[in-house]
């Protein structure tokens, strides 16, 4: 029987390329997505299911359905997420609340119906989709570095909760990917922002940088690894840049990480 997945946010991006990748390398995959009649009509091979992660009943319903056609469910991807643009000062309340709401509390939400199935069957594969952000903080998008990092937190800490279960959590950390995170990014006016010169300059970088990065098929590789691996890592940095990010973290004082965070924004 093919090893089934659940992978959450499967239309586009990093879980589009997931789900095409796990497709065709035998696995059985559920995708979810807040419409998921578009989504079917885009990659029809896929097992489409309606969910929405800030919505407890909504994720509830989409797993019981997933779980009704599966003896077990094998493996769950959460990667359903999205990013906002502008300094803590200015972001409102509400819009941080919306960026937690799904990067980190839609995958709570998402773990907590899950997980009992895959802990009574003393099996199963979990892999959160975090960021380099949440290790290397971006200035002006503290609130997703924010968020990718209280998934970075959860991960590990459920990663020891889960160690004899039988149930193994990894976290995939991306760095700069081609997708089109830019494009759904929401900038609000950063030509109105009160940080003028500094906004500017890291909303340019953060534009040009991305094109150049490599595609999501990367990411979706190091996923289909964490699945896969007799042993999985805790944590896979992936991107053309990302292992120096994740070296700095570790040997450079906080102060000389920050320093080398603003020279490459131009602060």
């Amino acid at each position: 029987m093919k090893p089934s997945v659940l992978i959450t946010g499967a239309s586009a991006g990093i879980g589009a390329a997931t789900a095409a990748h796990l497709a065709r390398r035998g696995f059985q995959v559920f995708g979810t997505s807040r419409r998921p009649e578009q989504a079917a009509t885009a990659a029809p091979e896929l097992q489409w299911v309606a969910m929405d992660v800030r919505d407890e009943e909504s994720v509830r319903k989409a797993v019981a359905e997933v779980l009704s056609r599966l003896p077990r469910l094998d493996a769950l991807v959460c990667n359903a997420g999205f990013g906002i643009f502008g300094s803590v000062e200015e972001v409102t309340h509400e819009s941080a609340a919306a960026q937690f709401d799904t990067n980190f509390f839609g995958v709570l939400r998402t773990l907590r119906a899950v997980l009992p199935g895959m802990r009574q069957a003393r099996s199963g594969r979990v892999v959160l989709v975090g960021s380099l952000a949440g290790r290397a903080p971006i200035p002006f998008q503290a609130h997703y570095s924010a968020s990718k990092a209280a998934v970075e937190a959860l991960a590990l800490a459920l990663r020891n909760e889960l160690h004899a279960c039988g149930v193994k959590v990894s976290l995939v950390e991306p760095g700069d990917i081609d997708t089109g995170f830019n494009q759904a990014m929401e900038w609000g006016s950063p030509g109105s922002s009160a940080y003028g010169e500094a906004i500017a300059n890291t909303e340019r970088v953060i534009r040009e940088s991305l094109p150049r990065a490599p595609g999501p098929e990367l990411v979706a590789g190091c996923i289909e690894k964490a699945l896969t691996a007799r042993r999985p890592r805790v944590r896979y940095a992936v991107g053309a840049e990302a292992w120096k990010v994740a070296l700095a973290r570790r040997l450079f004082p906080d102060g000389l990480s920050l320093r080398l965070l603003r020279d490459h924004f131009g602060l």
